[in-house]
This record gives C-alpha cells, sequence and structure tokens, in this order.
C-alpha cells in the first residue's frame, strides 16, 4: 500500500484526524526552517555553529523530535535572516 492510501485510510478516523490536525503548525514550522536554511545554501552544521549549538539539535529540531524553546526559536530565525511571527486565532 502507498503512503498516500494508507494515510487516506487513516484519516477517516476522526481521532487521528484530529492529532494530525494539532500537528500542522509544528510541521509547518520544521518545513519553513529546513526550506529556509536549504536556501540559504547553509547544512546543518553551520546553522548550529551561528547559533552556538551542535548539529545534533539542528538535526533534532527538523525532525520534529524536540520542542524547541521560543527563545531557539528566534536564535534560529535570526541566524536564517528570517523572523518569528505567532499568533492566536
Amino acid at each position: 500500500m502507498r503512503w498516500s492510501e494508507f494515510k487516506k485510510d487513516l484519516m477517516k478516523n476522526p481521532a487521528f484526524r484530529q492529532e494530525y490536525e494539532n500537528l500542522e503548525p509544528e510541521y509547518q514550522l520544521v518545513k519553513a526552517i529546513v526550506e529556509r536554511r536549504k536556501l540559504k545554501g547553509m547544512t546543518q552544521a553551520e546553522l548550529a555553529r551561528r547559533i552556538g549549538t551542535r548539529q545534533s539539535a539542528i538535526a533534532r529540531l527538523e525532525s520534529g523530535t524536540y520542542n524547541p524553546s521560543l527563545r531557539f526559536l528566534k536564535k534560529v530565525a535570526k541566524a536564517l535572516g528570517a523572523k518569528i511571527e505567532i499568533s492566536l486565532k
């Protein structure tokens, strides 16, 4: 079974769909960081060096397995020439 078919079946489950949608903001943030880093032509190691951390911390951030502080995200954004925008809707 292909991933798209498997995901379609999973999304039929209301509990799964809710959890999937709850993770969307985190997914979008990680995606934006990875895209911006690559656009800048930076490696994970270079980004880590610029903010004073280890490459493994950037790898965890980009994998979505790390719950970073706002302070850490601000450092990442600054190193990438970006800014953080937070909103409540």
